[in-house]
């Protein structure tokens, strides 16, 4: 009878000790996977972060909107433009309608209610792109793009890949979508939203990727009250023109790998904020 006892005593305690065994094991692993799918979100990390940046949207009470984008632009940039709209309107959320432009091309400035996209030599000041937004509050209530063909009609950048490349992130910007990297020297990430040297890639960057749409589902994913879509300016908006003198710009809220400012905010009073961003000469 004792040898039973013990026996089975010793069973039990081998027992547990097998099982507290198995279930560390489990734990272990358990972690082990856990890491290693922390790991491999990191290594995508730049991929998959928020470029929305600050939520900025246009107002609407339904989805898709349609944002309009003001053709102000030389027959030498038409077809960039036609592709850029068509490319952004594959988004769930909001299309672009290019029409008429309002303004001139010389200073373009801004169109309560929509976007102007304007081309010319705005001289060699570095930059090869620059878009602008007003918000108020969460809002945006206009916006601007500015193509410099002083740098855009030379050798290196008069081609269809820099031109779709970007076309298609300054309209990007207008929308309410950040950079997802501002490093020239990182791998493509196969979004025109993403700062490059060699836009042709591969991948190439001349487009949106699945990401941006993605996170313009996030950032229109809620509906508002009201509307700034085609809406009449207001007293004193529209006042500034879209950045292209430093002094406008405001304060640099972001910068390339460079250490040059790749996004400028100002605020220019009655609850206003100026947004800029600049593409610079690579």
């Amino acid at each position: 009878m004792i040898t039973k006892i013990m026996n089975k005593t010793m069973f039990s305690k081998f027992h547990i000790r097998t099982v507290g065994a198995i279930v560390a094991l489990a734990a272990i692993i358990a972690i082990g996977v856990v890491i290693a799918f922390v790991a491999i979100i990191s290594i995508g990390g730049v991929a998959y972060s928020s470029h929305s940046w600050g939520n900025y949207h246009w107002a609407r009470t339904a989805n898709p909107v349609t944002v309009k984008l003001g053709d102000n632009v030389g027959t030498a940039w038409d077809s960039y433009l036609t592709t850029a709209s068509r490319d952004w309107s594959v988004s769930s959320v909001l299309d672009t309608l290019i029409v008429p432009g309002k303004t001139n091309p010389n200073n373009c400035r801004a169109v309560s209610g929509r976007v102007e996209v304007c081309n010319s030599k705005y001289g060699n000041n570095g930059w090869l792109g620059i878009a602008s937004i007003w918000v108020s509050g969460s809002h945006i209530t206009q916006g601007t793009v500015k193509l410099n063909d002083s740098y855009l009609s030379t050798a290196k950048y008069n081609t269809p890949v820099w031109k779709n490349f970007i076309m298609c992130q300054e309209i990007g910007h207008t929308l309410g979508l950040d950079h997802q990297d501002v490093n020239f020297s990182n791998s493509n990430l196969g979004t025109c939203m993403d700062y490059t040297n060699n836009p042709s890639g591969p991948p190439s960057n001349e487009r949106p990727n699945a990401h941006d749409y993605e996170q313009l589902v996030t950032i229109y994913g809620h509906l508002d009250s009201i509307t700034t879509v085609g809406q009449l300016a207001l007293p004193g908006r529209g006042q500034y023109a879209n950045g292209a003198d430093i002094g406008e710009r405001g304060m640099s809220t972001q910068k390339d790998s460079r250490g040059r400012t790749s996004r400028y905010g100002r605020d220019i009073g009655n609850g206003e904020k100026l947004f800029t961003f600049v593409i610079w000469v690579e």
